[in-house]
């Protein structure tokens, strides 16, 4: 929160009453805000949504290919995904991994 004169960031500190209140550093204490501490912190429930079988197959089959020999095993075919890494009067970085063994590698233009 914030003081309504001055816009500095408020503090908090406990008066004579053994109260916490808000307080500028410039103004003093700021009537009528109230600060209130909570004992404990509400946990979200995280559900983790895996894709369908034919969803990943779906996106498997989406990909772009090509005729690249990975390093590893030597299959012909692998996915390639082009990023651009650098700065943009530089060629982008192509990213591929090997259908067959799922080795990856990179390739600079």
């Amino acid at each position: 929160m914030f003081c309504p004169k001055c816009g500095s960031l408020l503090r908090s500190k406990k008066n004579a009453s053994g109260e916490l209140v808000l307080y500028c550093p410039e103004h003093g204490e700021i009537a009528g805000k109230e600060i209130k501490l909570r004992d404990s912190v509400k946990k979200k429930e995280k559900r983790i949504i895996l894709p369908s079988e034919k969803e990943q197959k779906e996106a498997e089959e989406s990909k772009l290919t090509a005729k690249e020999v990975c390093p590893k095993c030597g299959n012909n075919e692998a996915y390639v995904e082009i990023v651009q890494t650098r700065s943009a009067d530089e060629a982008p970085t192509r990213f591929l991994t090997c259908k067959k063994c799922g080795h990856k590698w990179r390739e600079y233009s």
